[in-house]
C-alpha cells in the first residue's frame, strides 16, 4: 500500500518526536554514567552538555567498592530482593488462586475488603506499633512481611488465573490432585507471563525500597543499599571514602555520588531485558480479562 505525502510526513514527525523523547529520557542517565567515569577536577570545570567523560578516571568506583557499607548494603539488598520476592510470589499466588475459584463463598465481600486496602491505610504510626508488637523491629522480617502481598498485583494475578480453563482443574481433581498440586503443577506453569511480571515488579520494589528500612531498622549492618545511598546523597556522607581537601574534596565527593548511583542502578536495569518478552503479555492478561 502506497503512503500519501501527508502520511509519510506524519511518520517522519513521529520518528523525530520519539528520537527527541528518547534523548531527553536517556541523557540524565548518560550524564550520571559519564560523570562517574570522569576525573574529579575536570568534572568540576565541566560546563554544558557532556558527551564523554571529563578525563577518564575509575577512582570513584574504587572508592565506592572499598566502602564496607556499600558492600554490606549490596549483600543485604540481594537477600531482601531474593527472599522478599519469593515470599511475595508465594503469598500473592495463594491469594490469587483462592480468589479465582468460582465456588468460593462470599467472594464478592472478600474482594470488597481487599480492594478497600488500596484506598485506605492504617497509617505509619499504627503500622509501626504493629511491627513493634510483633517483635519484628530491627530485623529483616520488618522489611519483608508487612508488604508480603501487593493488592494490585494479586488482582492482576487472580485475573490471569481465571483465564485458565476449568476443565484442566476438573481433570486434575479426577486424578486425585488437591489444591496445592493444582496450583503449583498446573496454574502457575500456565501463568508464567504474569509470574514474570510479578517477579519484575516485586524485585524492583525491593531493590528501590528504603523507607521501611529507614523506619524499622536501627542496626546499620542490616541497611539495604538504597539506604546507604541515601546517606551518601542526602547527608553528603562521602568523607570516609576520599582524600584531599577544598575544591578537590568537593569534586571527588561528587564523582563518588555519581558512581554510587550507577552501582545501585545497573543491576536492576540488567534484569529487565530477560523479562521484557513477558512484560506486555502479562500486563495485558491482567488488564483485559474479567
Amino acid at each position: 500500500m502506497k503512503l500519501t505525502r501527508g502520511e509519510r510526513t506524519f511518520g517522519y514527525f513521529n520518528i523525530l518526536f520519539m528520537l527527541i523523547l528518547c534523548a531527553v529520557t536517556l541523557y540524565p542517565f548518560l550524564y550520571v554514567a559519564l560523570a562517574s567515569l570522569s576525573d574529579a577536577t575536570s568534572l568540576l570545570q565541566q560546563r554544558g552538555i557532556m558527551l564523554g567523560p571529563a578525563g577518564f578516571d575509575l577512582g570513584a568506583y574504587k572508592a565506592v567498592f572499598e566502602n564496607p557499607m556499600i558492600v554490606k548494603g549490596y549483600q543485604n539488598t540481594l537477600v531482601y530482593v531474593f527472599l522478599g520476592t519469593a515470599i511475595n510470589l508465594l503469598m500473592t499466588a495463594i491469594g490469587a488462586y483462592v480468589l479465582s475459584r468460582p465456588n468460593l463463598y462470599f467472594k464478592n465481600i472478600i474482594m470488597f475488603f481487599i480492594v478497600v486496602t488500596m484506598v485506605f491505610h492504617g497509617g505509619l504510626i499504627p503500622s509501626y506499633l504493629l511491627v513493634n508488637d510483633l517483635g519484628m523491629m530491627n530485623t529483616m522480617w520488618a522489611i519483608l512481611i508487612p508488604g508480603a502481598i501487593n493488592t494490585f498485583n494479586m488482582i492482576i494475578m487472580r485475573t490471569s488465573f481465571q483465564g485458565i480453563p476449568v476443565s484442566l482443574e476438573e481433570s486434575a481433581r479426577m486424578d486425585g490432585a488437591g489444591d496445592w498440586k493444582i496450583l503449583f503443577r498446573i496454574v502457575i506453569p500456565l501463568s508464567m507471563p504474569v509470574i514474570a511480571v510479578m517477579i519484575l515488579w516485586y524485585a524492583v520494589g525491593h531493590w528501590n525500597s528504603y523507607f521501611n528500612a529507614l523506619i524499622y531498622l536501627r542496626n546499620r549492618e542490616a541497611y539495604p543499599l538504597q539506604l546507604v545511598l541515601r546517606e551518601i546523597l542526602i547527608s553528603n556522607n562521602t568523607d570516609s571514602m576520599m582524600s584531599g581537601g577544598g575544591d578537590d574534596k568537593y569534586a571527588i565527593g561528587e564523582t563518588i555520588k555519581y558512581a554510587a548511583i550507577m552501582v545501585s542502578t545497573l543491576p536492576i536495569i540488567c534484569l529487565y531485558p530477560f523479562l521484557q518478552k513477558y512484560f506486555v503479555q502479562g500486563v495485558m492478561i491482567g488488564a483485559i480479562k474479567e
